[in-house]
């Protein structure tokens, strides 16, 4: 039942929005166009930002920055418990989303999603954000220069969900 519920739930909310709009007297069809003009002026502005991201992170993995990320950090990894194969896939998911759901999808290749590596790195997947990437797009689209405290809480934020992901895996894989 929710299936054919869930395939008209966007329809019903266009008819709202509309109806909304034209039993208030609005201009709906003018002010679509505006915010889609102010959509499409974003994009434009963002396109360079979202280029220099992509090409950052393909630099590190081509040059090999995250083997040597991944065996530095080893001995840190193995004494909180936490796969070392998944630094370079975490530290990627700050930058990228999709970059990272190569990687995630390389883990679960080689150690299966059912596994204590393919859990953790498909819930943290799930609970954390693209710091970097959100904080630029967003930030040069709004034109905020001040962040504040933004990046000190975002990885933080970040730290706790991964943090979480690992007890939730290990939990599960205890059971």
């Amino acid at each position: 039942m929710l299936t054919h519920v869930s395939n008209f739930i966007i329809p019903a909310i266009l008819f709202l929005v509309v109806g909304y709009g034209l039993s208030m007297k609005g201009k709906v069809y003018e002010t679509f166009l505006k915010g889609a003009g102010d959509g499409l002026r974003v994009v434009w502005e963002i396109i360079p930002t979202m280029i220099g991201l992509i090409v950052a992170v393909g630099i590190l993995r081509a040059s090999g920055f995250f083997e040597i990320l991944e065996k530095t950090l080893e001995p840190l990894a193995e004494i909180c418990g936490f796969p070392a194969q998944l630094w370079t896939l975490f530290t990627v998911k700050l930058f990228s989303s999709s970059a990272a759901t190569g990687l995630l999808l390389d883990v679960f290749e080689t150690y299966g999603p059912d596994s204590y590596p393919g859990l953790i790195a498909g819930i943290v997947m799930s609970c954390t954000e693209t710091v970097f990437y959100t904080m630029s797009v967003y930030f040069l689209a709004a034109k905020v220069t001040k962040t504040r405290h933004t990046m000190a809480g975002a990885l933080l934020s970040t730290a706790a969900g991964t943090l979480t992901g690992v007890l939730l895996a290990y939990y599960m894989t205890q059971r």
